[in-house]
């Protein structure tokens, strides 16, 4: 990067707040939560919703649990005001929802946003101007007394219409650009608006204090909050509001501690849509009270069909490792994580606790509506685990774990050729291709036994050297009077060095499938597979497979 001149770029000052109190608190509870993805993020759009995506939207919030929706501009557009009146007319809200709209301090604007909320039971007026040093100098060239002035002239506008409109009007008052304004001048606005609205029990208002654009680490925004908070007056009839973008990429950090700083309430957006960077991101935020033990009282229990409309309404995709919902945030492609993955959901489903604890997944994917399968993905980076959780997932071979790394290696040694990550039916096609399709040298044809006083005796039919042969065994089981009646005629020494077995597939029409490990000779080990009806014969094919393999090439 170029040489920056010195002097560009300044540091945050610090916040002078002795015995903060926040770094000791917790999240216990979820905020009052407002969508505002039917304003930013409209405003924020390439093309802009129309009134049917507004309506898909404005559904899916209410889906979610939002009880609280800021609808648009109703004064910026025909499409915003026809959007609210469309609410209204079809009485698309609920009662227990109060909807929010957006408005300036200028007489004809509200006069407007009143006009749209004629027939609305309760709605909350956002009032809103800009506070911060660069606005009032390089923008607006008005003194702090004048910004005043103009932020109690909407308050005494809204409160002209208020008397006039049948419905419960609550006031939130926004210092936009509080993270640029000094504190003292962001407190001495807000309470004057406050004070001048006539606050109470009765008359709530919500001061809602953005950062309008993340100039700072979180630890400095939640030292405002909590500034603000010792210092708003009739704090206990006041909702604090926060309403963060991600400037800095710690949107969602800041908001976290501005939690724990005292405010009580989240503006937000699904997938952090908005201005510039975005707004936060209030999937993310609930998912991560979700993680802790906190009750979001919101419903992402579905996050496929929350993408899918969102990326529909705003034709905006959504990043493969967003968190949570991403195409790939459930995916493991490293070795070492599918094993742990793999570990941790066998021990999950079978302990009693319900308390989630597997390797890597903060969330259980269930919880939010996505699926297995797609945890583990392999590529020519992927691990021995990844494959056997693949084989065992979705095709219910269960394989011994010594014969992972067997498996692995054929399945990477395709990935090297192709060069990318390989399908689980093209994973399939490997272990096919090495167990039951390969070359075969001996060709096992029938096989039947019986046992008496604990020794098996056999009869063995298989094909060697293009002779069909039938020999007799004794043993002290079928396997070992398989591999007595074998060597009669067979010239390659092995032993089994292991053995084990399952059911696969449904009760009724289940195979036994069985894993056999030769060890030769020359110390070299093979695995063998075999799958049939019956688990005897199911091992004796096992022995062939594992022969054929030690011994074709």
């Amino acid at each position: 990067m170029k040489h920056i001149p010195s002097g560009k770029y300044q540091p945050y000052p610090k916040i002078d707040l002795p015995n903060r109190q926040w770094p000791d608190n917790t999240i216990t509870k979820a905020p009052i939560w407002c969508s505002v993805d039917l304003r930013d993020g409209n405003q924020a759009l390439i093309n802009p919703m129309n009134m049917e995506k507004k309506l898909e939207l404005f559904t899916l919030l209410l889906k979610l649990g939002f009880k609280e929706i800021e609808v648009g501009f109703p004064s910026a557009s025909k499409v915003e005001f026809d959007f609210l009146r469309k609410l209204v007319d079809d009485n698309l809200i609920p009662d227990d929802v109060t909807i929010q709209v957006l408005v300036q301090a200028r007489e004809h604007l509200i006069a407007k946003t009143f006009e749209a909320l004629q027939g609305v039971k309760k709605a909350t007026v956002h009032l809103y101007n800009s506070t911060s040093i660069a606005q009032r100098k390089i923008v607006f060239g008005k003194s702090q007394e004048e910004i005043i002035e103009l932020a109690l002239e909407g308050v005494d506008l809204v409160k002209k219409y208020e008397a006039q409109h049948d419905g419960k009007i609550f006031l939130e008052y926004s210092p936009e650009s509080f993270t640029g304004t000094e504190l003292e001048f962001a407190a001495k606005i807000s309470n004057a608006v406050t004070a001048r609205w006539g606050i109470s029990a009765e008359r709530p208002v919500i001061i809602n204090l953005p950062a309008t654009v993340e100039m700072a680490t979180p630890n400095i925004y939640a030292d405002q909050i909590e500034w603000m908070s010792r210092h708003l007056d009739n704090r206990e009839h006041i909702l604090i509001s926060t309403h963060t973008h991600n400037d800095r990429g710690t949107s969602i950090a800041a908001t976290e501690l501005a939690l724990l700083a005292g405010a009580d309430r989240v503006e937000g957006t699904l997938l952090s849509n908005g201005e510039r960077t975005g707004n936060v991101d209030i999937i993310t935020l609930a998912l991560n009270m979700t993680t802790q033990g906190v009750d979001s009282g919101l419903d992402f229990s579905d996050v496929n069909e929350v993408v899918e409309v969102v990326e529909r309404v705003t034709e905006l995709p959504t990043h493969p490792r967003h968190p949570y919902v991403g195409d790939l945030v459930y995916t493991a492609f490293s070795g070492s994580h599918q094993d742990a993955i793999n570990k941790g959901l066998a021990y999950q489903q079978a302990k009693e606790q319900p308390f989630w604890e597997v390797p890597y997944l903060p969330i259980d994917p269930a919880d939010v509506g996505r699926t297995y399968e797609s945890i583990i993905r392999i590529n020519s980076q992927s691990g021995k685990g990844g494959v056997a959780y693949i084989l065992e997932q979705n095709y219910g071979y269960q394989l011994p774990k010594s014969m992972h790394p067997e498996i692995g290696r054929a399945v990477q040694m395709l990935s090297d050729v192709e060069g990318r990550e390989l399908t689980s039916e093209e994973i399939y096609g490997v272990f096919k291709a090495e167990y039951f399709e390969l070359d075969q040298h001996i060709k096992f044809i029938d096989f039947s036994s019986t046992t008496k006083n604990k020794v098996a005796t056999c009869t063995l039919t298989y094909e060697y050297n293009g002779k069909e042969i039938t020999s007799e065994g004794t043993g002290n089981g079928p396997i070992d009077a398989c591999k007595d009646a074998l060597m009669k005629e067979y010239k390659n020494e092995f032993s089994i060095k292991s053995y084990s077995e399952h059911s696969c597939g449904d009760k009724s029409s289940a195979k036994a499938v069985a894993y056999i490990e030769l060890k030769t000779a020359e110390k070299f080990s093979c695995f063998g597979v075999g799958r049939d009806n019956d688990i005897t014969i199911a091992t004796v094919k096992a022995l062939f497979c594992a022969l054929n393999r030690t011994y074709s090439n």
